[in-house]
């Protein structure tokens, strides 16, 4: 169990469980009401801090810089909820929903606070009060810090398939076709006509050509295709609602009727 002394060096410091582990920020310390000891502690929790969770402080100790507990960090944000009253109490019924959360039996710890406060029950636990000497009055604020978490938005995959398409081009294409030439006889060729039988029948025969379309296909690489993740900073605009106190003064006459 800490101390009272001990007290100013728990507020506002970090809360580890047996494993080292963090489970929050330390915010507020509540005493037994017959005994004064300190018996509970509440811890922000959360992202942000925007959960408060109590946990028991008598089997506690302070470690360098902070608080370290016997309970493990999902037992403690796991507590039951408890709504403090304007006053700063925990109320007894809050207190034994607490106890049985963490396994404390409640007739021991009922026997404990009988015997440290002589036969006197103590009905809840009170917020620790300032405990400073000077006659000033700490006024504090919540501040909201906007942070980021990382997480899975979804997923992209590439897929190769094949589609036929009809596709034209234009090609010049060749043929052969038959004309007949006629050429008189001359000096020149008497001797090329006079070389066969003078009248008879005969026959000659011409082959012709002519080209055709072929089409052929082959496969051609043509780019490489990847899937890269790029980042993006977009901004987002963030509301949260956070608590303020406020000090006034009021002056109370002891002399009404002067």
């Amino acid at each position: 169990m800490i101390t009272r002394e001990q007290i100013p060096t728990v507020l506002d410091h970090p809360v580890h469980d047996g494993q080292g582990n963090k489970i929050g920020e330390a915010k507020h310390v509540f005493f037994d009401d017959v005994t004064g000891e300190p018996e509970w502690v509440s811890v922000k929790t959360g992202l942000f801090g925007t959960s408060e969770s109590f946990v028991p402080i008598r089997e506690a100790s302070v470690v360098e810089d902070h608080l370290e507990v016997p309970y493990a960090k999902g037992m403690v944000k796991d507590a039951p909820n408890v709504d403090v009253d304007a006053g700063g109490h925990l109320s007894e019924q809050e207190e034994h929903r607490l106890y049985e959360h963490y396994g404390v039996e409640w007739d021991a710890a009922w026997r404990e606070a009988n015997q440290a406060g002589e036969g006197g029950w103590a009905r809840g636990r009170t917020e620790a009060a300032d405990t400073s000497t000077d006659d000033a009055m700490t006024r504090s604020e919540e501040e909201m810090h906007v942070g980021t978490e990382r997480r899975q938005a979804g997923r992209a995959r590439l897929r190769k398939y094949v589609v036929t398409e009809e596709q034209q081009q234009t090609i010049p294409v060749r043929h052969e076709e038959v004309r007949v030439e006629r050429e008189p006889v001359t000096d020149a060729n008497r001797g090329e006509a006079l070389s066969g039988p003078e009248i008879t029948e005969a026959e000659h025969e011409v082959t012709l050509h002519a080209e055709r379309p072929v089409v052929e296909t082959r496969a051609e690489p043509v780019e490489r295709v990847r899937l890269r993740a790029e980042e993006v900073t977009e901004e987002e605009t963030v509301k949260g609602t956070v608590r303020k106190e406020r000090i006034e003064a009021t002056e109370e006459d002891d002399n009404p009727g002067r």
